[in-house]
Formats: C-alpha cells, sequence, structure tokens
C-alpha cells in the first residue's frame, strides 16, 4: 500500500503545457475544503501546500473562521516585501458540502476582489453517467477527478469520513456512481447517543474478533465490521468495472494488476485499521481532495474572473 506524498509537486507549474494547451502560471492559491465535520484551509503555491490549517464545519460564525483560518495560513508565511500577506493570494478554490461555509468563502474573494472557482458537477471536466450528476457530492466528484488525473483509469476511491463512499471511474474516464455508508466514527457515536449503557469507545485495531467486554465487543464489531464494509464495497463496485478477473476464474483474489485501483483518502485514511485492508488499498493520500483542487484551478481556473 503506497502512501501519497504530502510534499512533492503534482500539478501543473510554470514550465507545463501539455494537456492543458497553455502555459499555467501558478499562484498562491487558498483552497477551501469545506466538509461534514472539518473545514480544511489550504494554501497551494508551486504545486505544493505549505500551509494547512483545519477548524470544526459546524462553526456559526463560518464567515469570521474563513478569515481567520487564512491569515493564520498566512501568518507563517515569508514575505519579500512589505506589502500585507493578503497581498500574495490569488484566487480560491473551494469544495463544500456546507452552505455556509460556500457562502462565507465566496464573500471573503468578492471582498478582497479576487476570483474564486467551485468545484461543483458543472465545473468539474469529467464525464459523468449517473442519474442526476448536479445531486452527486460535489467533493466525491471532485476526488474521483483528482483519481483519474493522478491514476488513470478504471479507479475506484474510498473516502473514509463522516460517511464512506466507495466511488468508481469506468475505463472510459467517467464517473459512474458508488456506494455511500455511514463513516466508523458516526456509527460509533450513533451506538453511544442511542443507547443507554452503551460506551463510547476509540476505533482501535482489535486484538481479537471475541471481546472479552463490553468496550472490546464493540471496538470488534465497528473496526472489523467497517474493514468488511470497505472490503466488500471494493470488490463489487470493482467486478462491476467491467473486471471479471477481479476474484479470479475460480472466486478467487485477483491479482493487482488486473483490477481497478483502489485510492482511500479522508479523515480516518491514516488511521490505524487501515493496516487491515492493505491487500485491498494501493494508495493512501490523504490531501486527494487538495489536489484535486490545485488539479482543478490548474485546467479551468485561468477562465474565472473576480
Amino acid at each position: 500500500m503506497e502512501v501519497g506524498s504530502r510534499t512533492s509537486r503534482w500539478y501543473p507549474t510554470r514550465a507545463s503545457v501539455g494537456r492543458l494547451g497553455r502555459t499555467y502560471h501558478p499562484a498562491m492559491l487558498v483552497a477551501v475544503d469545506a466538509g461534514n465535520s472539518e473545514v480544511k484551509l489550504a494554501l497551494i503555491r508551486d504545486g505544493r501546500v505549505v500551509a494547512l490549517r483545519r477548524r470544526p464545519s459546524r462553526s456559526r460564525v463560518a464567515g469570521y473562521d474563513a478569515e481567520g483560518l487564512m491569515l493564520d495560513a498566512l501568518s507563517g508565511e515569508p514575505s519579500a516585501s512589505r506589502a500585507p500577506a493578503t497581498d500574495a493570494v490569488e484566487g480560491f478554490v473551494l469544495v463544500s458540502v456546507v452552505p455556509g461555509w460556500t457562502e462565507a468563502v465566496t464573500e471573503l474573494a468578492v471582498r478582497m476582489r479576487r476570483p474564486v472557482l467551485e468545484a461543483t458537477a458543472r465545473t468539474l471536466p469529467i464525464a459523468t453517467n449517473v442519474r442526476e450528476p448536479e445531486r452527486v457530492g460535489a467533493d466525491r466528484l471532485l476526488d474521483a477527478f483528482a483519481a483519474l488525473r493522478l491514476h488513470g483509469a478504471p479507479v475506484i476511491v474510498v473516502d473514509l469520513g463522516t460517511a464512506t463512499t466507495v466511488d468508481a471511474v469506468d475505463a472510459s474516464g467517467t464517473f459512474v456512481g458508488g456506494a455511500i455508508a455511514p463513516g466508523l466514527e458516526l456509527g460509533l457515536a450513533a451506538l453511544a447517543s442511542g443507547t443507554a449503557q452503551l460506551p463510547r469507545v476509540t476505533a482501535a485495531v482489535p486484538v481479537r474478533a471475541i471481546g472479552r467486554d463490553t468496550s472490546e465487543a464493540i471496538a470488534s464489531g465497528a473496526v472489523l465490521g467497517h474493514v468488511g464494509v470497505v472490503r466488500e464495497l471494493v470488490a463489487r463496485v470493482g467486478a462491476e468495472l467491467d473486471a471479471p478477473d477481479r476474484h479470479g476464474a475460480a472466486g478467487q483474489p485477483g491479482t493487482r494488476s488486473d483490477r481497478p485501483k483502489v485510492v482511500a483518502t479522508g479523515g480516518l485514511s491514516a488511521a490505524s485499521w487501515m493496516t487491515l485492508l492493505v491487500d485491498v488499498v494501493d494508495v493512501v493520500d490523504p490531501q486527494l481532495t487538495m489536489k484535486g483542487l490545485a488539479l482543478l484551478h490548474a485546467e479551468v481556473g485561468a477562465g474565472v474572473t473576480p
């Protein structure tokens, strides 16, 4: 299982023309990923994340938090002049499933007179074959787009966050849908809040499947059960991606070369229990979404005006 690089350059730079058909001039981008549980704001320059800040997304003052996160990130950036740090920002790129944060980041960009590009079904350059593309989560489409650009097709994206999603891009590079399940932490929280006596436990790799007390039993059921969910969904999605050899001729697991690449991302992709999926997941890349935002800006952001 390969772990995605946190520092290597992974999107077009000044000298790049290639498939973009033009020279791309990277800027200091403010990239925002507003998810159901957490908002991440990154500064991206020359194809690298140079600063990253996080905050719970359930804030009631998203506008204040958006500007505060940006200023906090910029505070660590060296400046060659006495100009305000915000002068270095040349644009915003955003993916959001939280309307309040979408509005807050957009308003911040407008106040700064900077262009803002939002990742949506209309702006993402990836073909889709689903009933209602505009109702697919923008984060799911963005991750599929990023995985396609970075790893080729076919590819399966496993996003481990508040929800666990397993999404598919077929051999033609088309997003064809996927599966959505409750995330591991959400399941643990629901079990604790929805019962009278079951405790809230930490999601750690259990020593055994047979728990010797209630906490061990919950950890076993939650962690091993979720590993089973991911494993089963990846197997079934892979089989439906016209990959008949995925399970071999006699129902045995296929080789890594005869199946779609599987890329894991999301807040839980670095969890200790991911070691139980080394035979399923090819690449673990917690920054896949940020890379997708940078790639999106590189391909279509030049046409966005303030």
